[in-house]
């Protein structure tokens, strides 16, 4: 299982442009909680799971409008990859290095 704890800057390329924002992880066992804290907000991590290196949660979001992402992210090391899905808007790359 990679490790996953501790705290990523991760960049999220949106149709609204670049959206930064930080993950903080905390896993226990193959779930881990947390939170994504952007220029949007702060909101905590739902369902966290962890397969191997591949994590996969949700989140719930207020601004620009009220909907649920859901996201899923490969680590390496000290760099994650992944997208996150805005249901009918589609799916955006995101990026993020260990801070």
């Amino acid at each position: 299982m990679a490790n996953i704890d501790g705290t990523w800057d991760t960049v999220t390329r949106s149709p609204m442009g670049d959206q930064k924002a930080t993950l903080t992880i905390a896993s226990s066992g193959d779930t881990f909680a947390g939170q994504y804290s952007g220029a949007m907000g702060t909101t905590e991590i739902k369902n966290g799971k962890v397969d191997g290196d591949k994590l996969t949660w949700s989140l719930d979001i207020t601004v620009p409008m009220p909907m649920t992402l859901t996201a899923e992210a490969t680590v390496n090391g000290d760099a994650l990859d992944g997208q996150v899905t805005a249901g009918a808007f589609g799916s955006f790359p995101m990026t993020g290095t260990r801070a």
